[in-house]
């Protein structure tokens, strides 16, 4: 386990990401990667740290991303093991060569990109939230190329996948993981 704690990995973020779209996302993965780890018995502290971590180098690096990280997470000392899963989830996609093994590693690569497609659907909807977001209303969307173009449908299959599961049921608990959040999330960026 690192000995890392959540208020440094935040103050590293916000060093590096002013962006409020960048750092929504940040805590929003957070929460949904400690989703998961509940589920998979896991420590959801330390899965929380790289899903908040995962785009650290992104928004000051983009051209870098996934291969600047290393440096920047070594600012707070992070383990390696931390640094391998945040640049695990760029493998294929950018000049890492961090491949997603472990299950969290899958979880994140697959995650990240569903969050965004999840959250852009939520925006759609009148509530703007994704606490009355069903399955069908999701699925909809997802087969929509033109809708979150720019959340690749081809890395959430892939990530799917990795983790070896269906993508129906991927899409269900990701939708359920960001339920769990939402609030949390909103009371984050209120408070920064």
């Amino acid at each position: 386990m690192e000995n890392l704690n959540r208020e440094t990995a935040i103050e590293l973020l916000k060093k590096y990401n002013q962006e409020t779209f960048h750092l929504q996302h940040a805590f929003t993965v957070e929460g949904v990667m400690r989703y998961f780890a509940e589920k998979e018995g896991c420590d959801p502290d330390f899965w929380g740290l790289v899903g908040l971590l995962h785009d650290i180098d992104f928004e000051k690096y983009p051209e870098e991303h996934c291969t600047k990280a290393p440096a920047l997470l070594k600012e707070i000392h992070a383990g390696d093991e931390l640094i391998h899963a945040v640049c695990s989830h760029g493998y294929g996609l950018t000049g890492t060569n961090a491949k997603p093994e472990h299950i969290m590693e899958k979880t994140l690569f697959t995650v990240d990109e569903l969050t965004g497609l999840i959250g852009a659907c939520a925006l759609m909807r009148p509530s703007k939230s994704v606490q009355d977001m069903e399955l069908k209303s999701l699925k909809k969307k997802y087969k929509d190329k033109k809708f979150a173009a720019g959340c690749s449908r081809d890395v959430i299959e892939q990530g799917v996948a990795l983790m070896d599961a269906d993508l129906d049921t991927i899409l269900w608990e990701t939708i359920l993981a960001m339920r769990s959040c939402e609030e949390a999330v909103q009371n984050q960026m209120a408070s920064l």
